[in-house]
């Protein structure tokens, strides 16, 4: 039975992806019978874990497998499973909707890239795994029937930018894929993908470790042979055709190390990660004793594209005794760890364990323990073995891991030995907290660090004059996250951290901290109402004006009080839309700096002189603007700036 062809069309940014798939070198184009053995994988994973509640979605004895059907005078390949299968909703959702939550991303990297090739990492980093059957064919047709439903629907596109939908019938549940090939003397040259010993190498490569059968038609010409072997004479040459297992199906988590090679690693984390490129580093681990379960975990090469997104991919996947439960499970390993790809087989969950219960199984926790403490122990070894390697690591995931400062409180010490960030001291690189700590000056009770918007706005604040001075390292924190962590992490190595930008400032030996506080108090005396004045006109804006020992040459800089929140934290929790009540700040101004003494003239010669009022402003203003803040009245600003310009310019 068969119900009317309705025409639907793709969106226009599918249409465009599609039509850079269809025409774009690719060096490997057999990465398309991997993508459908990979979906098909999928599809049968779903199968069984529905059928732990639905019994009877699954029929007794019922095999699940893959079955791979070439024909070479059609030139056609199919990819059949019986697996979960797709409703005509579902379909249009997953299918005639492309990528979703990456086409734009992947778009922009396919169309920056130098030359027109899709790089191999792009196919599978933003999930359009099966457009590439598009690169090899000229018509790709789907059927599908979902597993607990008797309608079939079956999809059909030529890349031309619509497909096809139409009611039609299958005998089970699951899919077929049908991809009509491109000529064998098509311009890119392509392999023929209906020999047999093409898709069996292509199998054997890339989906040997797949769970199911992956099952294909062979055709043989035999003829009848004697007891010996032999031919019998006058014996006909007949065709015989047998089904083929292709793959071993061996659970490559349940091989000893040594028969697995990293090779057959990589291209089990590609398959689980739909990632191309190969992991950074391979954790694996045999856990024995009252809970037993093995890990074999990957770390990306390259951050995913969605590793900040809410709708993001996350969690690894959990088996129980090999039974394929969920390839999503969040609770085995926290937020911060989210990057991280792989299985956990486990032999003493239940198997109808259920999401809901996830979080309160307690061997969930132990293994969730386990397994935090197995990946920060690997990135320490990383960390200490192939400094290389471990930044290139913190390049791709250490913001992500900054996460885990104020998630974590149990392995914060850990974490903050993880950490990796610019200072003063080594602009160009990186430093570890324990090689801060090593290069502290005698004395040196804090770690100071700095935060701000950009590299360029903390390198160049009034902030570190004084430090830079007296030769104190300061880190430079420019991710949002450090605003974040700095908040609820006080100390490391029993160092406490300090932001040179808040509280007071108290550099130097014992002596020169007596002297500084000595000449303070001196400029205290002299400077003192004219302070007390400026803190009146600008009283709107701030809580206090007060001498700096921070400053060295800038004549003036804005600071938090010790508890009080960053004007970076506070843009950040509105751009949440977290309101939190505005925080007046601390105008410090620079008792060595020649317009502090002029200002004190003017103000002895007139203490309502009307010109201290846009001195006040214009001092705030330059504060601001040096750490690159946002003027609370820009035009007023300029004016005041312009009218001193025209009293300082001779003749005017």
């Amino acid at each position: 039975m068969s119900t009317a062809v309705e025409t639907y069309e793709f969106q226009t940014e599918t249409r465009q992806l599609l039509d850079l798939m269809i025409h774009s070198i690719y060096s490997n184009k057999d990465i398309f019978l991997r993508e459908l053995i990979s979906n098909s994988s999928d599809a049968l994973d779903r199968l069984r874990f529905e059928a732990l509640s639905k019994p009877e979605l699954l029929s007794e004895g019922q095999e699940l497998h893959i079955l791979l059907e070439t024909d070479s005078k059609a030139r056609t390949i199919t990819v059949v499973d019986n697996g979960i299968g797709m409703s005509r909703d579902e379909l249009i959702r997953l299918v005639g909707t492309i990528a979703k939550s990456g086409t734009k991303e992947f778009m922009k990297a396919l169309q920056a890239s130098k030359d027109k090739a899709v790089a191999p990492e792009l196919i599978g980093q933003f999930g359009v795994g099966f457009y590439s059957s598009f690169m090899v064919a000229d018509k790709v047709t789907l059927v599908t029937r979902r597993a607990g439903e008797h309608k079939a629907t079956r999809w059909e596109s030529t890349g031309d930018g619509t497909y096809t939908l139409e009611e039609t019938e299958r005998a089970e549940c699951g899919t077929s894929v049908t991809l009509h090939l491109k000529p064998a003397d098509h311009e890119d040259g392509l392999h023929d993908y209906t020999a047999e010993w093409t898709v069996r190498n292509i199998v054997k490569k890339y989906s040997d470790f797949v769970a199911y059968p992956i099952k294909m038609s062979i055709e043989r010409k035999e003829v009848e042979r004697d007891d010996d072997g032999k031919p019998k004479p006058g014996a006909e040459e007949k065709t015989v055709t047998t089904i083929e297992t292709l793959n071993s199906m061996k659970a490559i988590w349940l091989r000893d190390k040594d028969e697995v090679s990293q090779d057959e690693l990589n291209e089990f984390y590609k398959h689980i990660s739909h990632d191309w490129t190969d992991p950074l580093k391979t954790i694996r681990a045999k856990i024995e004793g009252t809970l037993e379960y093995r890990v074999l975990l990957f770390i990306p090469s390259k951050a995913p594209h969605d590793l900040f997104m809410r709708e993001g991919h996350r969690g690894i996947h959990l088996y129980v005794r090999r039974v394929f439960i969920m390839d999503d499970c969040k609770d085995l390993l926290p937020d911060y760890l989210r990057f991280i790809r792989g299985v956990v087989d486990s032999e003493d969950l239940s198997l109808n364990v259920s999401r809901e219960l996830l979080q309160q199984n307690r061997q969930i926790q132990r293994m969730r323990k386990g397994l935090i403490s197995k990946v920060l122990d690997t990135l320490g070894q990383m960390r200490d073995q192939d400094t290389g390697v471990y930044e290139k690591f913190w390049g791709e995931f250490g913001r992500v891991m900054k996460e885990g400062l104020f998630q974590d409180a149990e392995n914060r010490e850990k974490l903050l030995g993880l950490l990796q960030c610019p200072s003063t001291n080594s602009p160009a690189d990186l430093t570890f907290l324990k090689d801060y700590v090593s290069r502290m000056k005698e004395g040196q009770d804090k770690i100071y660090f700095i935060t701000g918007e950009s590299r360029r706005a903390v390198e160049n604040s009034p902030h570190l004059e004084a430090f830079r001075d007296k030769g104190y390292e300061v880190l430079l924190l420019t991710d949002p996250v450090d605003e974040v962590w700095v908040q609820s992490v006080f100390e490391f190595q029993g160092k406490q951290f300090h932001s040179v930008g808040k509280g007071a400032v108290d550099l130097g030996t014992d002596e020169e901290k007596k002297k500084s506080e000595e000449t303070r108090k001196d400029k205290e005396k002299e400077f003192g109402s004219l302070l007390e004045c400026l803190k009146s006109k600008l009283d709107e804006y701030i809580k206090e004006v007060r001498l700096s020992t921070r400053l060295t040459s800038s004549p003036a800089c804005l600071v938090s009080d010790e508890f009080d929140p960053t004007p970076q934290l506070e843009m950040m929790m509105k751009a949440m839309n977290q309101e939190m009540p505005k925080v007046k700040r601390i105008l410090e101004i620079n008792p060595n700096h020649p317009i502090l003494a002029k200002l004190n003239d003017v103000f002895a010669k007139d203490k309502n002189a009307p010109e201290l009022g846009d001195y006040a402003e214009l001092l705030y203003g330059q504060a601001v603007l040096a750490e690159d803040g946002q003027l609370p009245d820009p035009g007023g600003f300029a004016k005041r700036v312009a009218e001193l310009m025209l009293k300082a310019i001779p003749g005017s």
